[in-house]
């Protein structure tokens, strides 16, 4: 990925409030902390924050391209080399520059190379993030299911283009189209981006009455999401291509949708694992028993072992959650249930039983 202007004029790790040296959970956890503080459903006004925010973790959420961020960044502060080998392992032309620094330092026009100034790049639009509700059987089993999700997007009635239907932009009369002005230096030539048309290179002399010129127009819209089976609480689904329009012909942001599971009444929880516990009667734990167990499909007969004790999990392989082509397995945590009342019969069955027993189970504690 080639380096971008912002890489040098933004800290990003003091965008998310993280050290340099933050790990990746750190880095995920201050950005969902600050995304969900400065969303724009919930903070009216935060846009542009929210864009920072986005926009910082896109690179440093990458390891690829926090690895580049950071080189760039060292690089940057040690003045960029200027050609001299062996100072942050980079050996830097005049061209190069050129290209590193987003197109801002070029050769004046005695050079042996020019380099042609151009309108502003298309810039991609800044990732989204929605929370998803799901049942416990729908994050079992997965869903199709849209989210709303309030952004910039490409006006409706203009198309982006930011003209009034019928009209087209037209050439930047003061830079000709290229977007910026140069500012000769002598070695270098400083470009800056051209004030009337503010770096595209054209001018728009018929703004839409939609949205004024701008090419965006904040709505809401629902998006279409599949949930796979088996998703987990807390996971973060990747829609592609569904977050804020882009600018200047930009490619539009990602969406992540943030799985929200509700617990459910019976079963728990554990990867791909299903987790219950059964109560069963002091008879079925000391003499064996086999139970029906609930399960997400028909019961099952599980055999409880003669002797079992409370807190004791029995395994059933294959009756867990499915997900990416394999199932976990049911994981039954055994209960042993005391009476808290009996009936004369069985007052006298446990006082024939507390007879017949071989003295106490804590000898062991008498000292």
């Amino acid at each position: 990925m080639a380096p971008q202007r912002e890489w040098f004029e933004t800290d990003y790790y003091k965008v998310l409030g993280v050290a340099q040296d933050a790990s990746e959970k750190e880095l995920t956890r201050a950005y969902r902390k600050l995304a969900k503080q400065f969303h724009p459903d919930a903070n009216p006004g935060a846009e542009e924050r929210f864009k920072e925010i986005s926009a910082a973790y896109d690179v440093l959420g990458d390891p690829q391209k926090r690895k580049e961020y950071d080189e760039v960044r060292r690089v940057g502060a040690a003045g960029a080399g200027f050609g001299q080998a062996g100072q942050g392992g980079f050996n830097f032309k005049v061209d190069d520059l050129s290209d590193l620094f987003g197109g801002r330092f070029r050769q004046p026009s005695g050079g042996t190379r020019r380099r042609t100034g151009t309108a502003a790049a298309p810039r991609r639009g800044a990732d989204l993030e929605a929370e998803l509700h799901l049942s416990f059987e729908e994050a079992i089993e997965g869903v199709v299911t849209s989210v709303n999700v309030r952004s910039n997007a490409a006006c409706a009635t203009c198309g982006g283009s930011g003209a009034k239907p019928g009209t087209t932009p037209v050439v930047c009369p003061r830079c000709g189209g290229r977007g910026v002005l140069d500012d000769n230096q002598g070695l270098f030539s400083l470009s800056a981006p051209c004030p009337e048309c503010h770096g595209r290179g054209t001018k728009i002399t018929d703004p839409c009455p939609t949205c004024f010129g701008t090419g965006v127009q904040r709505r809401e819209r629902q998006v279409k999401v599949r949930i796979p089976p088996g998703v987990d609480d807390g996971q973060r689904i990747k829609v592609k291509g569904r977050g804020e329009a882009g600018a200047n012909g930009g490619p539009a942001g990602d969406l992540f949708v943030v799985v929200s599971v509700a617990p459910h009444p019976v079963f728990g929880r554990h990867g791909k694992d299903l987790t219950i516990t059964v109560p069963v009667t002091f008879p079925e734990a000391a003499l064996g028993a086999t139970i029906t167990v609930p399960s997400l499909g028909k019961p099952v007969h599980l055999k409880v072992p003669p002797g079992t004790k409370t807190g004791k999990t029995l395994r059933v392989r294959g009756r867990g959650i499915e997900h990416g082509g394999t199932s976990g397995d049911l994981l039954v945590t055994i209960d042993v249930v005391v009476p808290t009342t009996l009936s004369d019969a069985q007052r006298k069955a446990v006082e024939a039983l507390a007879k017949a027993s071989p003295g106490s189970p804590r000898a062991h504690l008498e000292l």
